[in-house]
């Protein structure tokens, strides 16, 4: 299993999978919104989306799980 995490603290802007899509490394699955600019969240494994932690307009924190790979 992999976990994609958020690489620092900010605003959910766009969720671009949804449980069991699959996704190839270097993806993008999230975008979130920190400092102003928009980033994009990527995949560093290939697998199956097996739970989606977070949505659009959600707060995050700096390393919190937002995608659960299989």
């Amino acid at each position: 299993m992999s976990e994609v995490i958020a690489p620092m603290g900010g605003k959910i802007l766009d969720v671009k999978v949804k449980p069991g899509d699959v996704v190839n490394e270097g993806d993008e699955v999230v975008i979130l919104e920190a400092m102003k600019m928009e980033l994009p969240v990527v995949a560093e494994a290939s697998g199956t989306v097996k739970e989606v932690r977070c949505s659009a307009g959600d707060a995050v924190e700096a390393d919190a799980v937002l995608v659960i790979l299989e």
